[in-house]
C-alpha cells in the first residue's frame, strides 16, 4: 500500500489553534483535522504547504517551521503527515472549500474528535517549545523554598510554561508541603504545567500535572494504566526506548544526550544524523536534551524536534535584589 505523503499546519493566531472539520463523504469525515493536503509529486513541502493553506483557508503564510512528523497506518490508508507551525500569515482565514473552521485554545483541543494520525499533533500543538527542568533543592539553607520559588517564577516571567520538577532528595514533610502550596500558586497564576519525576513520593505526584518516566522505569511498564490522567513524559536514549514509550502511549519525550554534558561527561552525544533519523520516526513529541538551551530552537526544530530541554540552559540564574535576571521572553 503506497503511502500518501500529506503536509498539515498547526495555525496559530493569538494564543489560539485553527481547526477543520472534514466533510462527512472523505475519509475519517467529520472528524477535526489541521488544514492541509497531499503534496505533489516532485513538489517541494513548503510550497505544498502554502498552495493547500491558500486553497483551503484563503490565507498566505509567511512565517512556519517544522513542527512534527507522523507515519500513520490505517486498515485502508498509510498517511505520512508533514506538520508545520505557522505563526504568521496574510489575509483572514476562512472555509474556503464550506468547511467548517475555529479558532480554539490550544488545552480545549482534546475536547474535538480527530483522526487518530492526528493525536500527536494535538499534544504538539499543546506543548510549548522549551521544557524547563529544575535543579535539586538545596534543603541545606535556611527558607529554601523561597530561592526555589523565586527562581521559579523568574522562569515563568520569562515566558515558560512546562516543566519537570526533578527532586530526588528526601525532603522534611513541612519542606515539601510549602513547596507543594507555593508552586501550586504559582502554576494557577501562570497557567503553567508541572510533571513531577517518576522517582518522587506518589503523594508528590498527585499535586501536579503529571509525571517523567526514568528510561528504566519506562522498559518495566506495559500500558499507562498507572497514569490515566494529566501529561506522562519519559526519558529516552535510543530507538528502543522510543519504540517503548509509544508502545505505553506517552505523550512525549526527551531524547539525549544531544552534546556533551557536565552532569554526565562518560555519555556520547547522538550523532546529529542519528538525532534526526529517531526524531523522524518517533510517533510523539521529541524534545532534546543534553546541553542545549532556547537559542538552539531554531536548529532542533529543523531537526524535527518539538524543541529543547534541561537545566543549566534554562533554570534563571540565582535572583538578585532587583529581581529576575534580565533575558528574552522565549516562544
Amino acid at each position: 500500500m503506497k503511502r500518501v505523503h500529506v503536509v498539515a499546519a498547526v495555525i496559530e493566531r493569538e494564543g489560539e489553534i485553527l481547526i477543520a472539520r472534514r466533510p462527512d463523504h472523505l475519509h475519517q469525515g467529520g472528524k477535526w483535522e489541521f488544514p492541509g493536503g497531499k503534496v505533489e509529486p516532485n513538489e517541494r513541502i513548503e510550497d505544498a504547504l502554502c498552495r493547500e493553506l491558500e486553497e483551503e483557508l484563503g490565507i498566505e503564510p509567511d512565517r512556519f517551521e517544522p513542527l512534527i512528523t507522523i507515519a500513520h497506518d490505517y486498515p485502508d490508508k498509510q498517511v505520512l503527515l508533514d506538520v508545520w507551525h505557522v505563526t504568521r500569515f496574510k489575509h483572514e482565514a476562512v472555509g474556503a472549500e464550506g468547511q467548517e473552521i475555529r479558532w480554539v485554545s490550544p488545552r480545549n483541543l482534546k475536547e474535538f474528535e480527530f483522526p487518530d494520525a492526528n493525536v500527536p499533533i494535538v499534544t504538539a500543538a499543546q506543548l510549548p517549545r522549551h521544557y524547563v527542568i529544575t535543579p535539586e533543592l538545596d534543603v541545606s539553607i535556611d527558607s529554601p523554598v523561597d530561592g526555589f520559588c523565586e527562581s521559579f517564577r523568574c522562569a515563568l516571567e520569562a515566558g515558560h510554561r512546562l516543566f519537570q520538577l526533578r527532586l530526588k532528595k528526601i525532603m522534611p514533610d513541612t519542606v515539601a508541603s510549602q513547596l507543594v502550596k507555593a508552586l501550586s500558586a504559582l502554576r494557577r497564576e501562570y497557567g503553567a504545567w508541572i510533571l513531577v519525576n517518576s522517582d518522587m513520593d506518589q503523594s508528590l505526584q498527585q499535586q501536579f500535572d503529571g509525571v517523567h518516566l526514568t528510561s528504566r522505569q519506562l522498559h518495566k511498564m506495559v500500558s499507562r494504566k498507572h497514569y490515566p490522567n494529566g501529561w506522562l513524559a519519559a526519558s529516552c536514549h535510543t530507538p528502543d526506548d522510543v519504540r517503548q514509550a509509544e508502545k505505553i502511549g506517552v505523550d512525549f519525550i526527551t531524547l539525549s544526550p544531544y552534546r556533551h554534558t557536565a552532569s554526565h561527561p562518560d555519555a556520547a552525544p547522538i550523532a546529529t544524523e542519528s538525532f534526526a533519523l529517531w526524531v523522524g520516526a518517533a510517533k510523539l513529541p521529541v524534545f532534546a536534551l543534553g546541553g542545549v538551551g532556547p537559542d538552539d530552537l531554531d536548529a532542533l526544530a529543523a531537526l524535527g524536534a518539538q524543541g529543547g530541554a534541561g537545566i543549566s540552559g534554562y533554570w534563571p540564574k540565582e535572583p538578585n535584589a532587583m529581581g529576575c535576571p534580565e533575558g528574552p521572553r522565549h516562544r
